[in-house]
């Protein structure tokens, strides 16, 4: 039996309280349930001396000793109902929670109450700051890295969509989860290597604004005032905003002629289709007219014809595999 329970002229054992912080949230943006706990403590301790928080801590008169005491000597500096908080460093300080636990666990020395209590908390997408630093480190020390250009990385940036797509077509979670992270880091990559240029600088800060702007400016039914109901009518303020931002010429500007041919065959017809302009297919000889006409026909019918080839290849495939099999 717990002699906290059996004895009740037992002195107050106190109560420890772990606080931890993210990395990721600016230092000093506390929950108030945490600030309350560090001004009523009597003691607040953190192993590590440049711990970010601790400049903001004093700053706010919260006395803080640099002090990495065992769980016994943490047990003791609670008792008589005193209170003590721990500023958890990066690592958490297992030796202190394990000594902790041990404690506990014996049977043999009355705990005080034990709370481990979160500061500050991530927000969603957090861990893209955690790519961010390790990209910058990467950049930095790795010679391989360290000498990377944005030509330099093209052909990775089309292989990683590559596979990416072949994730989805196969329906593999895990796989899909790990080429998207290949994909965000073909971004991330590109992105430090633009901060380098002696000219035209960007960050990918910078990256992400641009986006976040189009994207805003691009849903008007979303972040204004306008109303779309349908997939269609959202698809056409896209189109409106997106046209009225490039102040194009023609129809085939921003379509990129080195994309796969059955792809690049439907998105001219979709553009031409989506303009309402009366241009007949160029008729001529040989498979190339040929497959211009049956892209253009599964643009109209709905059907990407790249997706559908794949799959019609994958077919291929298997029946290889089962005849050599």
């Amino acid at each position: 039996m717990n002699a906290k329970t059996a004895d009740p002229t037992a002195p107050d054992q106190g109560r420890i309280v772990l606080l931890t912080t993210s990395h990721r949230v600016a230092p000093g943006l506390l929950s108030w349930p945490a600030w309350q706990a560090l001004r009523t403590a009597d003691r607040v301790l953190c192993a590590d001396g440049a711990h970010p928080q601790l400049p903001y801590l004093r700053e706010a008169g919260i006395r803080v000793d640099e002090a990495a005491p065992t769980a016994e000597e943490l047990v003791e500096a609670c008792v008589g109902g005193r209170t003590a908080v721990v500023v958890a460093t990066g690592e958490g300080d297992p030796a202190l929670t394990d000594g902790l636990a041990r404690l506990a666990g014996s049977g043999r020395v009355r705990m005080p109450e034990l709370e481990l209590l979160p500061a500050s908390y991530d927000l969603p997408g957090a861990r893209l700051l955690d790519l961010v630093q390790v990209m910058d480190r990467i950049r930095l020390e790795c010679p391989w890295s360290s000498q990377r250009t944005h030509k330099g990385l093209a052909k990775y940036a089309i292989e990683e969509a590559y596979e990416l797509v072949e994730a989805i077509e196969d329906g593999d979670r895990d796989e899909l989860r790990e080429e998207l992270g290949d994909v965000l880091l073909q971004v991330v990559f590109h992105a430090r290597i633009a901060e380098e240029d002696p000219d035209a600088p960007f960050s990918v800060d910078d990256v992400a604004g641009t986006i976040v702007d189009k994207l805003v400016h691009r849903h008007p039914h979303v972040f204004g005032d306008e109303t779309a109901d349908t997939p269609e009518e959202v698809r056409a303020h896209w189109l409106r905003t997106k046209a009225a931002e490039k102040q194009r010429t023609s129809v085939t500007e921003g379509v990129p002629l080195g994309q796969p041919g059955l792809a690049l065959a439907a998105k001219l017809h979709s553009r031409v289709r989506t303009a309402h302009l009366d241009v007949p297919l160029p008729s001529g000889e040989g498979i190339g007219y040929e497959l211009l006409a049956l892209a253009a026909r599964a643009e109209t019918e709905g059907t990407d014809p790249e997706a559908a080839l794949r799959a019609a290849a994958r077919t291929y495939r298997d029946a290889i595999r089962a005849v050599e099999g």
